[in-house]
């Protein structure tokens, strides 16, 4: 696309307001500047254009023919750019908040209630990471996120969400009644990728619950939490699991708890930067998790 021959807006500006007030200072009061820059502008567009544009006459400018030629253009293509400008501004800008979690808390706590951050807040976005490995709050790996542990960490906010104590769980197809019956039944491990973030084992169930004949490293192991429970639920094995997260399994009798012990596990918190504390889409986002409380 070649260059388009024009002379300066600043110039064209002054033109058109003069023609239209028919004054150079009511044209400069509109534009904030003074009359006799709006003089020099006119000056250089006519210089620019080699031809006259006014009659300058005591009190008024009169328009020549030149000149009311080019106000019907500059005008109407200054009505398009307003115009254009005008449509933009108010277009909501939309923002987006990456929130951070585990996929178990995603999908069987967060994901139903997607819609009602989207119904209090319809410009907001919200990108959901699932990871099971804490990630920089930074507003690029994410800005805000759910994770697990003490609630004590330097230069963020925590807000405690609940605790995260796990039990054994079943299908109640299992009939499984007695802790000295689990050695017959099959053992469902979760183990995330980083063996470091599993919070809870068979292996230290075992020692707590001391049941005799029991091998805690049998068994198939998922990687997602969300996949343990399905198995569960198929009974195809009793599960540790996180009573907050199978409190609707358990509500509705799909799962049972036949028996302990229970293990304590780190609870779950919100957790973002305490720069952050007053942003108006970490806010957003932040009473929206909290009226989520109580769980089920």
């Amino acid at each position: 696309m070649t260059a388009r021959a024009l002379p300066p807006l600043s110039a064209l500006r002054a033109f058109e307001a003069a023609a239209r007030h028919r004054s150079a200072r009511r044209a400069a009061d509109e534009l904030s500047v003074t009359a006799t820059a709006i003089s020099h502008q006119l000056r250089t567009l006519e210089d620019w254009l080699g031809v006259p544009l006014f009659l300058r006459k005591p009190r008024q400018l009169e328009l020549t023919a030149a000149g009311r030629e080019l106000l019907g253009d500059v005008g109407n293509a200054f009505d398009v750019m307003a115009g254009a400008v005008a449509r933009l501004r108010t277009v909501p800008q939309r923002r987006h908040v990456t929130l951070s979690t585990t996929p178990a808390v995603a999908s069987r706590w967060l994901l139903p209630h997607v819609g009602r951050l989207r119904e209090l807040h319809p410009g907001l976005d919200l990108h959901i990471h699932v990871t099971h490995e804490p990630v920089a709050l930074d507003g690029h790996s994410a800005d805000i996120a759910i994770r697990y542990g003490s609630g004590r960490w330097p230069g963020l906010v925590a807000h405690k969400l609940f605790d995260n104590d796990f039990i054994p769980a079943c299908s109640p197809a299992l009939k499984l009644k007695r802790v000295q019956d689990l050695p017959r039944h099959g053992l469902l491990h979760f183990l995330s990728c980083n063996a470091k973030s599993a919070p809870i084992s068979w292996g230290g169930w075992q020692k707590l619950a001391q049941v005799h004949g029991l091998d805690p490293s049998v068994g198939p192991v998922f990687s997602d939490e969300t996949h343990t429970v399905s198995a569960a639920l198929a009974g195809q094995g009793v599960a540790l699991m996180s009573r907050a997260l199978i409190a609707d399994e358990l509500k509705q009798g799909r799962l049972v708890n036949p028996f302990g012990p229970e293990l304590k596990g780190e609870p779950f918190h919100l957790v973002y930067p305490e720069v952050s504390r007053n942003q108006p889409s970490i806010v957003a986002v932040r009473d929206w998790v909290l009226q989520l409380l109580p769980l089920p």
